[in-house]
């Protein structure tokens, strides 16, 4: 393996999680196919399955199954006084952890649908 091309959130309502994604990190909702919706930040990409539609071959996720971290370059600071503003409960940090390059710096909190956001900056 060489690198992730994408994830794919489950989420109750498609509209709701593109306002909050566009809202609180800045992302650029994408319609790929008429109701087939995705996040685009940078180079990477989270595809939005619809919890109400028909069963797909992810059929056993479910809304609020989500863990993952974002890096950003963007002081943390910054990012914790951006969610406040945005009524964004930090769940946990800053606290030091262990990422995928080295130690980051990071803040949890949830999304509408309960999926657990980590966004960290790099140390």
């Amino acid at each position: 393996m060489r690198a992730l091309d994408h994830i794919v959130l489950c989420v109750n309502d498609v509209a709701a999680t593109r306002r909050f994604y566009e809202l609180v990190l800045n992302m650029e909702a994408r319609e790929e196919r008429p109701g087939k919706w995705s996040l685009h930040f940078g180079t990477n990409k989270i595809s939005l399955q619809d919890a109400r539609l028909s069963p797909s071959i992810a059929r056993h996720t479910v809304p609020g199954s989500g863990n993952f971290c974002l890096l950003t370059d963007t002081p943390l600071d910054a990012v914790v006084l951006h969610l406040k503003r945005q009524d964004v409960e930090i769940v946990d940090g800053p606290g030091e952890r262990a990422g995928a390059m080295g130690k980051i710096l990071s803040i949890y909190f949830n999304d509408p649908d309960g999926n657990l956001v980590e966004v960290s900056n790099q140390l």
